[in-house]
C-alpha cells in the first residue's frame, strides 16, 4: 500500500491506526468534519461524510489503494461512500461491530448458544434487508439501532460490489487511562474504589474483548490483505463483569459491591451482559492474523485505569 484514506478515526484506536500507517511510510489522508485534527505528517481533508457533494469536493481527483472507514453507521452513509469511492478505492475496509450479532435487534438472528462463539456466517450481509427510508439522520434513532445500522451498511457495500470490501466486526474495545475512550473501564475503577454499587444482570454472561492497540493492528493488516467479506476481530478468551472487577480489586483492598438490576434501573453497568457475547476469531486466524489472549493485556489495561485514578485507599 502506498496511499490510504481513513474516514474519521482521529481519536482512540483510530489515531493509533493512522500512526501505524504513517510510520510505515504510507501516504495517509484523513477525512473528518474537522473537529479533531489528525496527527502531524498526514493529509487532512474536512468534509461531511453524509453529504456526497462534500466528500466529492474534498477528495478531488485523489485515489487510494485502500480506504478504512471508521465512522460508517447507516446504509445511507454506506451508499454515499460507495458512489464516491467506486473509482477512488482499490479496497474498502469498514469498521463494524460485534453488535451485528445482537438478536435483540432482529428476529432473524438466532441467539448464540452459551459457550459456542459466534462465527461470521451468523449474519450474511448479502441477504440482509436494507431500509433506506428509516430515519437514519436522527441521532437518537441511530444510537438505538446501532447494530441494525451496521448490518444494513454492510449489506449496501456487499451487494453489487464496486471494490473489494471487508467488514471488520470488532469486539468490545478496552484500554486503560487515556486510552479508555468510552470511560467504561473507569466506571468500574471509580465504583470499586468508592464503595459504590455495581449494577449487574441477575446472571451476567461473558463476552469477548479486544485491546485498543490490537484492533488498530488488525485494521492495518486488513487494509493490506487480500480477503473480502466479514471477519471477526477479538482477542482469545472470554471475560464477564465479575472477572473484570476481580482484576480491578486486586490492585487495592477495596472489594466490588454488586446489586442485581431491578425495574427502577434504566440501565446496568457496561460489560454486564444478559446474553452470551462470545465471538470466534478462527477465520482471522486462518487468514493469517494471530490475536492475543485477553489475559495477556487485561492486567496492563486495568493497571493503567487504576493508576489514572490514583491508589485505592486502604479501609
Amino acid at each position: 500500500m502506498k496511499h490510504v484514506c481513513v474516514i474519521g478515526g482521529s481519536r482512540y484506536f483510530g489515531k493509533r491506526l493512522i500512526l501505524l500507517l504513517r510510520d510505515a511510510g504510507i501516504d495517509v489522508t484523513v477525512v473528518n468534519r474537522g473537529s479533531s485534527p489528525p496527527p502531524p505528517g498526514v493529509t487532512h481533508l474536512v468534509a461531511d461524510r453524509d453529504r456526497e457533494e462534500s466528500l466529492e469536493k474534498a477528495l478531488g481527483t485523489r485515489t487510494f489503494d485502500a480506504v478504512v472507514d471508521q465512522v460508517c453507521y447507516t446504509p445511507r452513509q454506506a451508499a454515499v461512500a460507495k458512489r464516491v469511492f467506486r473509482d477512488r478505492a482499490g479496497r474498502y475496509v469498514m469498521t463494524s461491530t460485534i453488535e451485528v450479532y445482537d438478536p435483540a435487534g432482529s428476529g432473524a438472528i438466532r441467539p448464540a448458544a452459551p459457550g459456542v462463539p459466534v462465527t461470521e456466517d451468523a449474519v450474511d450481509p448479502a441477504v440482509w434487508p436494507v431500509r433506506m427510508e428509516l430515519p437514519w439522520e436522527d441521532p437518537v434513532f441511530r444510537d438505538l439501532h446501532y447494530g441494525e445500522g451496521k448490518r444494513q451498511a454492510e449489506a449496501v457495500f456487499t451487494r453489487d460490489p464496486v471494490f473489494p470490501y471487508v467488514s471488520v466486526r470488532c469486539s468490545h474495545v478496552m484500554g486503560g487511562g487515556a486510552d479508555d475512550f468510552t470511560g467504561r473501564l473507569d466506571h468500574y475503577v471509580q465504583r470499586i474504589r468508592g464503595g459504590r454499587e455495581i449494577v449487574v444482570h441477575r446472571d451476567p454472561r461473558p463476552s469477548t474483548f479486544i485491546h485498543h492497540r490490537e484492533i488498530a493492528d488488525f485494521l492495518f493488516w486488513a487494509a493490506g490483505a487480500g480477503f473480502t467479506g466479514p471477519v471477526n476481530a477479538c482477542s482469545g478468551g472470554e471475560l464477564d463483569v465479575f472477572g473484570l472487577c476481580d482484576h480491578i480489586a486486586a490492585h487495592g483492598t477495596a472489594q466490588p459491591v454488586y446489586r442485581v438490576a431491578g425495574p427502577q434501573d434504566a440501565e446496568v453497568s457496561p460489560f454486564s451482559f444478559d446474553r452470551y457475547y462470545g465471538m470466534s476469531n478462527a477465520l482471522a486466524g486462518r487468514l493469517g492474523f494471530r490475536f492475543s489472549e485477553t489475559a495477556d493485556w487485561l492486567p496492563g489495561a486495568v493497571a493503567e485505569a487504576v493508576a489514572a485514578r490514583g491508589a485505592v485507599s486502604p479501609r
